[in-house]
């Protein structure tokens, strides 16, 4: 997504970036190519009023609501980086907050793992569990104390990756993880019996669109996941961040596989709010279906650009 606007403090025509993260393929083709009259003078909250009455799927409904969010995130932060750029300030400046090495996790299949151990000992993970684990793995993991968070999918409804309640392999992540977190649990009665001693470790993420889904949680959360693209409006975003930080729930970054400006984004807003969390906001490399040399570690540089909403080129 690219946002022209005027002249920078410097006199240069500038773009603001940012990065639609609709997972509908169909959506990012030429044919659904949309466009949005954004002329004239704007200010980040007159242009996130005049979002929120347009239509961003004109070619009709999106085949998940929650594409809504996604592709005004696209805009949203593209204005934010525009804005910043034009007006020759960074968001780490408007903040007066010192963005501080990262620490993140990688997000990856089980089968994958020793490969990636073997070329970074120290990686630490965050995995989808999956009926099929066995109680063998969950030793195996449990011996090497590198999960930090379980994502239990149980959230998710009309989606490839659906995960319904399983008490019984809740009760068996719970308890023979018991450092780890634990993710979107699905909670019928019996779920949540079973995971009632382990409340401290659950977190949510795929629910969470604004402080009004905290508010309506089962129960107080001690930790959250933010993925800034589910928010839709930086409005939503930071009165998140301010609500969460003055309750005391700690954060962590989550991210929709980024391909572009938008990964560094998540990656800057994390050395930001929540440095320190199991950020599963790793760069790019370890989205790799094999596992590569070379790559960034934890934590990682948030080498934020000096003007702009960007991580620096």
């Amino acid at each position: 997504m690219k946002l022209l606007g005027g002249t920078g403090s410097d006199g240069r025509r500038e773009i603001g970036l940012g990065e639609d993260v609709t997972y509908d393929a169909e959506e990012h083709t030429p044919a659904r190519t949309i466009s949005v009259d954004l002329a004239g003078s704007w200010t980040l909250d007159s242009l996130s009023k005049r979002l929120a009455l347009e239509e961003l799927f004109p070619h009709g409904e999106p085949k998940q609501s929650a594409y809504r969010n996604y592709r005004r995130w696209a805009f949203e932060s593209a204005a934010l980086d525009l804005a910043l750029r034009q007006s020759g300030g960074s968001l780490a400046g408007r903040l007066a907050r010192e963005p501080t090495p990262l620490r993140f996790v990688s997000s990856t299949r089980t089968t994958s793992l020793e490969g990636w151990l073997e070329l970074y000992p120290e990686l630490r993970f965050k995995l989808d569990a999956t009926p099929d684990w066995s109680d063998a793995l969950l030793t195996t993991l449990a011996a090497r104390g590198n999960v930090d968070v379980v994502d239990l999918k149980g959230a998710y409804h009309g989606t490839p990756v659906d995960n319904p309640p399983d008490i019984d392999l809740y009760t068996r992540v719970a308890e023979t993880l018991p450092g780890a977190l634990i993710e979107d649990p699905a909670l019928t009665p019996e779920t949540d019996a079973a995971l009632e001693p382990h409340r401290g470790r659950i977190t949510w993420d795929a629910p969470i669109h604004s402080w009004s889904d905290v508010e309506a949680l089962p129960f107080a959360p001690r930790c959250l996941n933010s993925k800034p693209s589910r928010f839709g409006s930086l409005e939503r975003l930071f009165e998140f961040y301010d609500r969460c930080a003055k309750e005391g729930i700690a954060l962590y970054g989550g991210g929709q596989f980024e391909l572009g400006v938008g990964r560094g984004q998540i990656q800057l807003l994390a050395a930001l709010f929540h440095p320190d969390g199991p950020n599963d906001v790793a760069p790019g490399g370890y989205n790799a279906s094999s596992p590569l040399a070379g790559l960034p570690r934890s934590p990682l540089d948030p080498a934020a650009a000096p003007v702009g909403f960007r991580r620096s080129e």
